[in-house]
């Protein structure tokens, strides 16, 4: 294997806050390398400085010759009014041969369906297909290295299991490439992965590198930790001796005796190293349960919901009681936002009913924040005023309630907005730990939170006396908590429904049992449709003489607009056509007019038959 950057004692501060030093590691072909490390760490700040967008204060970072390094933000910026073909040609940089790849990778990732077309504005994507759109902009630059921040905050977990298998595919297809991946997802590490950068101040020289999967990393860093803790020990009971050797007054009247104090003073300073690294610093989450709590909290009786002649989900019957633990899972934009309003009486449904306990009292955490004023200080978030926090009916000091949610000092006074993603999570938990709930809801709580974080949160989920309702993509996190698995899908019609589910793997297994794509589906209810219709069904409606003609024609007319597609295809690869930029937009327009025909001609088709 080839190597693509070495790193050498790199080291990086903001202002008095030392985020690493004395990195050094390398990164070869073929490598799929998952980064973890508690917040703060400065895993983002590390990706930018391999991106080349900022540097490093010390140390020397050496690229291959002619290195190609893509670079995917957490939340992807683009120019003002872009569309879909806009904001990936971006990537080509004016470049005739990198732009004849653009429409290549519009249809890779599919970004040309479900009725999106090259002049889509990007602005009426949601975040998961904005996260697309700037994956094919970096993949047009045809990277040797992609690093990824965070890439599946946001996406539903179809998109997850997509990306995946792309991420995957990538070390082997014609499109081959290292990645370098920040994630707080664990069973995305332990399938993308085949080696992890833990970057922990813990660490012996910052950065543990392990070859191997999550799982393999999990052992070899206990391991780490389990030495490092029997060091502390014997170095503390080597410094006891030579202390009471030093006290008995022993005097450096040899060069044996001077080296032995030397030696004193060295080992001192290995002890309070050690002690430092082997000191474990975790958020104090601990959830205020009522002392009242109704066998029924909440009961939902043939439920449904209803937004412009589209039903969101049909009828269904739920109980939330204490100890729930309710998993929502479901394509961004599928309906679990709304259900939660509609439990908790935030919005009316369109049929049935809804019991809620009296004196119901319920923790919200939202995926937005939108509780955080950003312009308020860390301290006033919690306390509006003076310096004293109710917990539990006991005042407790405001700033050393924050820092058991590790807020140093110097961040109290700090406004909102300047808090990172997952610092932003933590004080949204710290604020609700201070209000006492019969529920608990949780929508994305583990965006950006660290490892450690999560499984201190996991374990307070476990030991909340009430019910918690979570929405998560993380299938890890959400089989720990979830007793049971409610998942929003579609019928045959497009009409949603809501499905049991015992765990997330079954959930995938049913993902993974459906047609593949808009053609795919259409395709399969006009052969199932074709093969099934029987006199009878058939005698309910009859097609016209002109619908019949159509439907006799329609094989040929697919086959045809096909057979043009693939046409095209070849003409975008050819040099003539890359060199003259006129007649590749012409292809790439009418490839984009074809893609969307040829989806049209499909679903007529299924609805003929």
């Amino acid at each position: 294997m080839a190597i693509l950057l070495s790193a050498q004692n790199l080291e990086k501060s903001f202002g008095p806050h030392l985020l690493f030093r004395g990195l050094s590691f390398g990164i070869e072909t073929g490598d799929r390398i998952g980064l973890i490390g508690p917040n703060g760490a400065g895993k983002s700040t590390l990706l930018k400085i391999i991106a080349g967008l900022i540097e490093p204060d010390s140390g020397e970072l050496v690229k291959s010759r002619g290195l190609r390094v893509g670079y995917l933000e957490q939340m992807p910026s683009f120019a003002a009014d872009s569309t879909i073909f806009d904001a990936v040609a971006e990537g080509a940089d004016g470049d005739p041969e990198r732009l004849a790849k653009v429409h290549e990778w519009l249809a890779r990732l599919e970004l040309l369906e479900d009725g999106r077309t090259e002049d889509t504005k990007i602005s009426e994507l949601s975040g998961g297909w904005k996260k697309r759109c700037a994956l094919a902009r970096e993949l047009v630059r045809e990277p040797d290295l992609l690093v990824l921040d965070e890439p599946t905050n946001h996406l539903d977990l179809e998109s997850i299991l997509w990306l995946e298998k792309f991420l995957e595919a990538g070390s082997s297809e014609s499109h081959s490439f290292a990645t370098l991946t920040v994630t707080h997802d664990r069973l995305f590490l332990q399938r993308v992965a085949n080696r992890i950068f833990d970057l922990d101040r813990r660490n012996p020289d910052g950065l543990f590198t392990v070859r191997g999967s999550y799982a393999d990393f999990i052992e070899a860093k206990e391991a780490l930790m389990k030495a490092q803790e029997r060091r502390e020990e014997t170095v503390n009971n080597t410094l006891r001796r030579e202390t009471e050797w030093l006290r008995r007054g022993a005097k450096a009247r040899t060069t044996k005796q001077q080296a032995r104090i030397n030696r004193a003073g060295d080992i001192k300073n290995e002890a309070e190293d050690l002690k430092s690294r082997n000191q474990v610093r975790t958020a104090q989450i601990d959830f205020q349960s009522s002392e009242r709590h109704p066998q029924k909290l909440i009961e939902a009786i043939g439920v449904s919901k209803s937004y412009g002649g589209r039903r969101l989900f049909a009828p269904v019957d739920l109980i939330i009681s204490p100890k729930t633990r309710l998993g929502l899972l479901g394509a961004n934009g599928a309906g679990k936002t709304t259900l939660i309003r509609l439990l908790l009486g935030e919005e009316e449904p369109s049929e049935g009913q809804i019991k809620r306990a009296e004196r119901l009292q319920v923790a919200y955490f939202a995926q937005t924040r939108d509780e955080l004023n950003p312009k308020k200080s860390v301290l006033r978030t919690i306390c509006d005023e003076g310096d004293y926090v109710d917990y539990r009916g006991k005042f407790v000091f405001a700033r050393s309630y924050l820092s058991r949610f590790l807020f140093r000092p110097e961040q109290l006074d700090m406004p909102v907005e300047k808090l990172s993603g997952g610092e932003k999570s933590r004080l949204r938990l710290a604020q609700l730990m201070l209000t006492t709930a019969n529920v608990l809801v949780l929508d994305e709580p583990t965006n950006d939170l660290d490892l450690a974080t999560l499984d201190v949160l996991e374990d307070s989920l476990k030991s909340f006396e009430g019910a918690v309702i979570l929405v998560t993509h993380d299938r890890y996190f959400l089989e720990q908590i979830a007793n049971e698995i409610l998942a929003f899908t579609l019928n045959e019609t497009g009409e949603g429904k809501l499905e049991r589910f015992a765990d997330t793997l079954q959930f995938e297994a049913w993902l993974e049992s459906r047609p593949k794509g808009k053609n795919a589906a259409a395709k399969a209810i006009a052969l199932e449709s074709s093969s099934s219709v029987t006199g009878e069904s058939a005698s309910k409606k009859r097609l016209s003489y002109k619908e019949k003609r159509e439907l006799d024609g329609m094989e040929a007319t697919i086959l045809a607009a096909e057979e043009r597609l693939k046409y095209l295809e070849t003409e975008s690869q050819k040099p003539e056509n890359i060199a003259n930029s006129s007649r590749l937009t012409e292809i790439t327009r009418e490839l984009a007019e074809l893609h969307l025909r040829i989806e049209t001609l499909y679903a007529r088709w299924a609805e003929l038959s």
